[in-house]
């Protein structure tokens, strides 16, 4: 994943990322602010998941989201 499209596009995904990952708290998506890292971590985090899983989960649900640009 593209740490700068991942941010430039925060704001147009952030309520879906909200649908998808449930737990994530307000707190959560603040810290998160467009930062890949961060939402993997999040995700692990509130799923209990490993890393790679996370990674992996957020990658493809980036990757397939229609609403973000090309890269």
């Amino acid at each position: 994943m593209n740490e700068d499209t991942h941010k430039g596009q925060w704001l147009q995904v952030k309520g879906k990322v909200r649908e998808r990952w449930g737990k994530l708290t307000d707190d959560d998506m603040d810290q998160i602010q467009g930062k890949a890292e961060q939402h993997v971590g999040k995700v692990q985090e509130r799923y209990g998941i490993a890393r790679e899983d996370a990674k992996r989960e957020v990658d493809t649900w980036f990757k397939e989201d229609k609403t973000t640009v090309s890269r």
